[in-house]
């Protein structure tokens, strides 16, 4: 009997020190871009902590709101081959994650993202394409006059691919056929950002008050590296966004 009541005491004591604590406040985004950046470091190391997978977590998931634990956005491809929290080592109730082949932005990917900025209240977004990304190399045969038949509901997926493959057909004259598609894979990844920027008032009011990062960045889904893009580009993006007549203006739905 002694011995039971030891080990319930054990057992509880172990509860309430593995229990994870809500965040006493969420970090600045510059804070939770380090802490993603580490969270790949580890990754990539192979030396994962696999924060946050416990029951105790579990408990909180089911009881607290996730806008107190969130700390980025992350906007990825479906392919399996980008597991998004396994490749920052983040846990239950740490990224709100939109997947969507091609790691596209376009009306469903834009109120997703608002809503884990606005609601979620995470101060960072990344956009996360990723090497051998096969919409980019579709759209790369397609633009090059090499596509083939797809499923009907395909082409308007990857629509929005089509400018940044173009940009990086034009921009890099050197690379022929399959050359050009990592230029392409970078060049989605700042057209996401600036469909994004076209589409969301939102967001764009959240990165001018300095409350929100976007950021963009490569995964290699072979080495597990995680590149991460020029920030100087977000801006210059967020500039011709505002300058660009054709902009949302309207940030809340029901506004005349």
């Amino acid at each position: 009997m002694k011995k039971m009541i030891r080990t319930a005491a054990a057992a509880g004591c172990l509860l309430l020190l593995t229990a994870v604590p809500a965040l006493a406040h969420k970090p600045s985004p510059d804070e939770a871009l380090t802490m993603l950046k580490e969270g790949n470091a580890r990754f990539v190391a192979g030396t994962p902590s696999h924060p946050h997978s416990d029951s105790a977590r579990l408990i909180q998931a089911g009881t607290e709101s996730q806008a107190d634990h969130a700390i980025a956005t992350i906007l990825g491809c479906s392919d399996s081959r980008v597991p998004l929290e396994r490749l920052f080592d983040a846990g239950i109730m740490d990224l709100f994650v939109i997947r969507i082949a091609g790691n596209v932005v376009d009306v469903d990917e834009a109120g997703s993202i608002e809503y884990g900025l606005a609601h979620v209240n995470t101060p960072v977004l990344v956009v996360l394409g990723h090497t051998q990304c096969g919409a980019v190399t579709a759209v790369t045969d397609a633009v090059q006059g090499h596509g083939h038949a797809l499923e009907r509901n395909i082409p308007p997926l990857v629509d929005n691919i089509a400018p940044a493959v173009k940009r990086a057909i034009a921009q890099h004259p050197e690379a022929k056929g399959k050359d050009v598609v990592p230029f392409g894979i970078e060049e989605n990844v700042w057209q996401g950002i600036e469909d994004l920027f076209l589409s969301s008032p939102a967001t764009r009011e959240l990165v001018k008050s300095g409350k929100v990062k976007v950021v963009g960045a490569i995964y290699d889904v072979g080495t597990g590296t995680v590149k991460w893009l020029p920030e100087a580009n977000t801006a210059v993006l967020l500039k011709k966004a505002e300058a660009n007549p054709k902009r949302a203006t309207k940030a809340m739905a029901g506004d005349h």
